[in-house]
């Protein structure tokens, strides 16, 4: 029997159900620590805070007491990193402790038809932020949550709101058991693959909430053979959005990329699904597109040097969006800067994706570097294709090749783990490397 298989369903409880129970809360990172806050406000005390790498004094280890304590509670509420996969929280479930997430315990008792989900393995940021640009230009109320900002059952959390757009990672949705109105899926590829136990899991757990109860409508990239493939698990109520559905009106944007049209006509599809007022004039939806201020390191151009354009993507951790940064820029040279952080992906169909793309130099950067070179070498041999020791290495060899006129593209299709804070961290290497180029 698969791990999947095996997984029970979250409990069906709210917020506030939690009252007059033993809590227990397991994760204290950015959620954890909203999952605090509401505690408070319904005047919960935990009797357990329990973290993997506990941080204070209070805070017990999850292998050193912190199971234990947990299996002491009546309820825990989990952060989203703690997969249902892991047989410490199996084993919690199976002594008949119920595990529920924050978003699961929001959606139980929000007022669901005033809710918009957006999911998908990249372009779920974008396209959160697009309807919820789109919403307030149509003079609405909005609130962005989930893991794009705030948890909508934060305290701190605006309450006067019409709509909340939420978007909601695959960690997430495994604990969601009420869906909302409108679920929206953006694209669909292999992720998190250690996380939810291999590919097929993960799709099934990242489409799990579109066939939640109560959800009556989901949106979905039309131009994913992925997501076709997969169409079964997305129920029976599928709006299929394409690029080519464009009227025009996603110009005013301001996005480079086929892609990111597509994230516009899903955003704007959705709040229509959702019955936002005026989502459904082309003339409205126009005017309320304009001025966007977009999203930092996705396909954001951040510089010229002597006619190179240099493009910060690094917020694309994985093969599809960094496929679609590629071609944003059809017709020019390009040069991609790929590698980070291993996670152990398929890089096969990043091979396939550049198969015949002429004016293309691919700098592999540590540490998946050499594998992500392995196999581009060994699925598209007519790509040149080199590795390069670090990030400044690949910012000057590029600017070289890419000149008089070409790309530098920084879309690494893996995290920065390890060599960088993070996605920002990694994105500010690669301004300082094109700023040294203007001063030599």
């Amino acid at each position: 029997m698969s791990t999947s298989s095996k997984r029970r369903m979250p409990p069906t409880i709210s917020w506030s159900d939690l009252r007059d129970r033993r809590v227990g809360v397991w994760g204290l990172g950015v959620e954890g620590r909203a999952n605090l806050r509401k505690l408070a406000a319904l005047g919960i005390a935990p009797q357990a805070l329990v973290d993997d790498r506990p941080a204070a004094d209070d805070v017990l280890a999850t292998g050193d007491g912190g199971l234990d304590a947990l299996a002491g509670c009546d309820v825990v509420v989990k952060s989203p990193g703690i997969s249902r996969t892991r047989a410490d929280l199996q084993s919690l479930e199976s002594a008949g402790v119920p595990v529920a997430g924050g978003l699961g315990l929001w959606l139980a008792e929000a007022d669901r038809d005033r809710v918009l989900c957006i999911t998908g393995t990249k372009g779920k940021s974008t396209t959160t932020a697009i309807a919820g640009h789109l919403a307030t230009g149509l003079g609405q109320r909005v609130l962005l949550g989930g893991n794009f900002g705030t948890a909508p059952w934060d305290p701190e959390a605006p309450q006067d709101v019409d709509w909340w757009v939420v978007e909601t990672s695959s960690y997430q949705a495994t604990d969601v058991v009420l869906g909302p109105a409108v679920v929206a899926v953006t694209s669909l590829s292999q992720d998190h693959l250690d996380w939810h136990g291999g590919p097929e899991h993960y799709y099934r757990d990242k489409l799990s909430l579109c066939r939640r109860p109560g959800v009556r409508r989901v949106v979905a990239d039309g131009d994913s053979p992925l997501l076709r493939e997969h169409a079964d698990l997305l129920g029976s109520e599928v709006r299929w959005v394409r690029a080519t559905d464009d009227p025009g009106w996603t110009g005013g944007l301001g996005l480079l990329g086929e892609h990111n049209v597509r994230n516009a006509l899903v955003a704007r599809a959705a709040l229509v699904e959702l019955g936002v007022p005026g989502a459904d004039d082309d003339a409205r939806i126009a005017a309320a597109a304009r001025d966007f201020a977009g999203l930092g390191s996705r396909l954001r151009p951040v510089g010229r040097v002597d006619g190179v354009d240099f493009v910060d993507d690094s917020l694309s951790t994985n093969v599809l969006p960094t496929l679609a940064a590629v071609d944003a820029f059809r017709g020019r040279r390009v040069v991609l800067l790929v590698g980070g952080h291993d996670r152990g992906i398929d890089y096969a169909p990043l091979a396939e994706g550049l198969t015949g793309r002429a004016h293309l130099l691919v700098l592999c950067l540590p540490d998946s570097g050499p594998r992500i070179a392995e196999a581009l070498r060994a699925g598209a041999p007519d790509l040149d294709v080199r590795e390069v020791p670090a990030l400044s290495d690949g910012v000057r060899a590029g600017f070289e090749w890419a000149r008089p006129d070409g790309v530098v593209l920084l879309s690494p299709a893996a995290p920065s783990f390890g060599q960088y804070r993070d996605y920002a961290d990694r994105a500010a290497d690669f301004v300082r490397s094109m700023e040294s180029l203007s001063q030599r």
